[in-house]
């Protein structure tokens, strides 16, 4: 790997930043970046966000931290063995999920709503947002926070989707408020292309929640991959695959991903009963599945590339069809047995009512903000800006704080 491919531009902060005393332990600029996210408050939120299964749950089940420590490992050793920086694309990984709210996908799409006359919601532009504006680190001249002051190189890394919103429930990186610091990270690039890697965070995060949410949902008994030896239970996963991640595909194109998985000598033969011996055989197909995944995206960029340095915009990620296939498989697994249970169903309706009965209670009382969100809503130029910091308080709850939260400001009034 090249190091010196990455530029002055690439290292270059907003706000310019001294030299570190003579005595301090001598760190890249990139390395600087990912210890920023690792002590960042807002990590530590993680730990009590919903991944898939809520926190509180169960002791074994992924949260929002987890799953990002899981996915900076895979990415780290991704970028390594590709050739692109591993602690940009490690800080990527670490950062990725900062913007999610509390319930997962769930609030996501609530706070979408509500927020809608300042331009919805979106997890990565709240990351985004994170990243450059509300985590307490750094401020500039005019004192306006910009957040951790990243580099360009790692900021951009973290933006999955390079991009304005378009329309309601779209996937997109900034809000309108954003775009000084989202122009600076982009450097003059007007189109959609991610850098290579952003490219290799996303994988990583596919492929992370892909093995993992099947993993946890086997263990929370709520799969059981005995029931794939029947016909008709794979007709009814492969509908649900279609319907949530690939409308065009066909039976006998997820029945060959679904062999070409089960034909790791790891796959399990028995159902998952607990034991440590289940346990050590689920965790052994999971690392399986990992570098299965990971190995197919490795030989398919030396082919296409050689052994050139992947940097930024000097090359694409090259996913194969049929590894993409075999993580949607999984995704839908996951999505089939536990995403569409009924119990889940009618939590996540009774979530939705909760953040919306709070988002109400706060925008009829922002003296109820927490006081850095508090400024901000005194400081707000009309009430769409108003509306925006309510919002961003309402995404840095946990869990758990939701709960408290509407306890204290909805049942107690």
């Amino acid at each position: 790997m090249r190091i010196n491919e990455y530029d002055d531009r690439d290292r270059e902060r907003i706000v310019p930043e001294p030299p570190k005393r003579v005595d301090a332990p001598v760190r890249t600029a990139f390395e600087r970046d990912r210890a920023r996210v690792v002590h960042a408050a807002a990590s530590r939120r993680l730990a009590a966000k919903t991944q898939v299964v809520g926190p509180q749950s169960d002791d074994f089940v992924r949260n929002r931290l987890t799953h990002s420590l899981e996915v900076a490992q895979i990415a780290r050793d991704l970028a390594r063995a590709l050739g692109c920086h591993p602690d940009i694309t490690e800080t990527a990984a670490l950062a990725h999920d900062l913007g999610h709210p509390p319930f997962g996908h769930n609030g996501e799409q609530v706070l979408d709503r509500l927020g809608e006359p300042c331009g919805g919601f979106e997890g990565n532009a709240q990351t985004l947002r994170i990243l450059a504006r509300l985590e307490a680190k750094t401020f500039d001249s005019d004192g306006r926070s910009v957040g951790l002051n990243l580099t360009r190189a790692t900021l951009d890394a973290c933006t999955k989707y390079p991009w304005l919103r378009d329309a309601p429930g779209t996937k997109f990186g900034a809000y309108a408020d954003d775009v000084p610091v989202f122009d600076w990270m982009r450097d003059g690039r007007s189109d959609r292309r991610r850098c290579v890697e952003a490219q290799v965070m996303d994988l990583a995060d596919d492929v992370a929640y892909s093995v993992h949410d099947v993993e946890d949902g086997v263990v929370a008994d709520r799969i059981d991959l005995g029931r794939l030896a029947s016909a008709e239970e794979r007709r009814a996963v492969w509908q649900t695959v279609r319907e949530w991640y690939l409308p065009d595909a066909a039976d006998d194109q997820l029945e060959q991903a679904l062999a070409g998985m089960q034909s790791q000598a790891s796959w399990p033969t028995a159902s998952y009963d607990g034991t440590r011996r289940s346990l050590a055989n689920l965790k052994n197909v999971t690392s399986d599945l990992i570098g299965r995944f990971c190995g197919a995206v490795q030989g398919a960029m030396l082919e296409a590339y050689g052994t050139e340095s992947f940097v930024r915009y000097r090359a694409d990620l090259i996913v194969p069809e049929q590894t993409l296939v075999e993580i949607s498989v999984l995704k839908g697994m996951a999505a089939h047995y536990v995403m569409r249970s009924d119990e889940r169903i009618e939590t996540m309706a009774r979530q939705q009512e909760l953040l919306a009965e709070l988002f109400e209670a706060l925008v009829d009382r922002p003296d109820r903000l927490d006081p850095a969100f508090a400024r901000d809503h005194a400081e707000a130029v009309d009430d769409a800006a108003g509306l925006r910091v309510v919002i961003d308080q309402l995404a840095s709850l946990t869990d758990a704080s939701a709960l408290g939260w509407h306890r204290r400001h909805v049942v107690g009034d």
